[in-house]
Parts: C-alpha cells; structure tokens; sequence
C-alpha cells in the first residue's frame, strides 16, 4: 500500500473523477462537489492504482508515452507510406504522418515484424506502426518497454460486442473536470468513424478522469468481441463511473451531464493473442459468442 502518494477526488452524484499530480487544481473545485483524499495502492497491473488493482499508471515512475530525448515533445519521426494496422493486423490504412507518440509498454509483431503502438495516426485513430519506420529506432527499442494488461483468475461475465455506433452528443462530452485540453473527450473512447470510413474504438489501460491518462493500447474495429471479466474495484462494483462535464454560463467544462461507465476484460485478436483491458460500456452492445 503506498499511502505516501495521496490524491483529491472530486465526486459528482456519487460518481467519482480523481485528480492527480497534473490535474490536482481541475479536480478540486467546482459547485457542488464534496471532496474526499484517496491514497494510490499498488496492484495487480502495476504499483500506482486508483479504484481498482487493474486500473493503474503504465510505468510508476513515468508518463504514458515512449520518451524522447526532448523533455517537451513526445513525438517520434516516421518514415511515410507504411501501413496502418489495428488489434487483429488487418492494414487499414497507410501512414502519412511524419511523427507521432507511441503509448509505453506497447509492442506486438506482425507479419514478422515489431510493431509499436502509435497514439495517432493517418487514420484519425491509434494505430500499430512498424518499428521500422520510427527514426532513431535504436533509441526506441530502448525506451519503450513492455507492460500488458492481466486477467488470469477473473471469473467471466456477459459477452458484448464493440457497436457499429456511438451517440454524437456524448462524443463531445469531456472526461475531465474544467479541462481546457481539445482532447480528453468522451469520443475518445467511442467506436468513430476513421478515415477509412469503418468505425473502431480504443482498448485502454486504464480509466480516464482519474489522471492516470485513459491511455489506449490497442485498437479494434466495430463487431469485435469483448469478453467482460469480474474485476475488484474499491467501490465493490465491477465497473468503474466517472463523470462527464459539458460547459457551464463561462464556457467552461464544469458542469456535469451524466457519467460514463467503463469495463474490464478482454478482446482475442484474429492472430490469437489476449489483449486485457478497460472499454467504455457506451462502445459495447450485449453479444454472444465470445471466444
């Protein structure tokens, strides 16, 4: 248990939104929310965990991104015109960024070659890229860990698969108290369509709103199967509720608009491999047949 690491959370109709270190000043005011400290705890995925022993920073320390040799951009060069891959190694599209961030601990191969997980790509989406086409590749290769998402010995739930489509009003909703970020959206964590016009969505690491960052570390297109597990979590529900904010009279996002629910389990990819991980209830549709 490491109580000497403390954070504020703000609770809004009983739904939680923690602040960390980065995000302490959003979390802690605002009309109407009672506050309450709650010490991080080591857990199962890794030594920094709120809410649940699955929901935990990437690396402790550490950012969720593969770090560069500049302390204030996290983007690496690319080579163009490779492709894009997502979960299952199906190539969705051919990468023209000339850089992007890659989310820590994230490497998989396909078609007999390391892959690393970028954060976005020329598919409006997180995407696999050949390691490669990454510049300073040797760098890289050590920077950028390894750390997977466990599941061994968590009883099974409903299956469900990822929707076809998402609410539009939800999308802009943001998942961060008073944010002032153009990202940190509920969309984030939706099944949108991307730029080769199919819908995926995200696999994420941990929850967002509670600043551990909601990273992504996989991506999966619409129809795939999740299988839920029964995961602890603190408020004894296998699910974890964090607010959602819209703008308040300042055109500020301090006003809350219903929360979002996110679960725990896991997808297997067509290549066979187990990816562990949370997913937005809202992204999910009651299935069958899951793996």
């Amino acid at each position: 248990m490491r109580n000497n690491f403390s954070l504020i959370c703000a609770f809004a109709l009983a739904s939680a939104a923690c602040g960390g270190p980065e995000a302490v000043d959003n979390a802690v005011s605002g009309e109407g929310l009672a506050t309450q400290e709650q010490a991080a705890y080591s857990g199962v995925n890794g030594t920094y965990c709120l809410e649940s022993p699955y929901n935990c920073k990437l690396q402790d320390p550490g950012g969720n991104r593969v770090p560069t040799n500049d302390p204030a951009d996290d983007n690496w060069g690319l080579v163009t015109g490779v492709p894009i891959r997502d979960g299952n190694g199906t190539v969705v599209g051919t990468n023209t960024r000339t850089s992007s961030a890659f989310n820590y601990g994230q490497t998989r191969t396909f078609a007999n070659e390391l892959h690393a997980f970028a954060v976005s790509t020329s598919n409006s989406s997180a995407g696999w890229l050949p390691m490669s086409a990454i510049l300073g590749r040797t760098s890289f290769e050590q920077k950028v860990g390894h750390v997977s998402a466990l599941g061994s010995g968590l009883a099974k739930m409903a299956c469900y698969a990822v929707r076809n489509w998402h609410d539009p009003a939800l999308e802009v909703k943001k998942v961060v108290y008073d944010t002032t970020s153009s990202n940190e959206r509920a969309g984030d964590y939706l099944p949108l369509v991307r730029a080769n016009g199919l819908r995926s969505v995200n696999l994420i690491f941990n929850v967002p709103g509670l600043a551990l960052g909601g990273p992504a570390v996989d991506h999966f297109p619409a129809g795939t199967k999740f299988q839920r597990l029964d995961v602890p979590t603190d408020n004894g529900a296998p699910s974890i509720d964090i607010p959602l904010w819209v703008k308040d009279s300042a055109g500020r996002y301090r006003t809350q608009s219903g929360t979002m629910k996110f679960i725990y389990g896991y997808v297997i990819a067509t290549t066979g491999t187990k990816r562990n991980g949370w997913m937005a209830y809202d992204a999910l549709e009651v299935s069958s047949g899951c793996p």
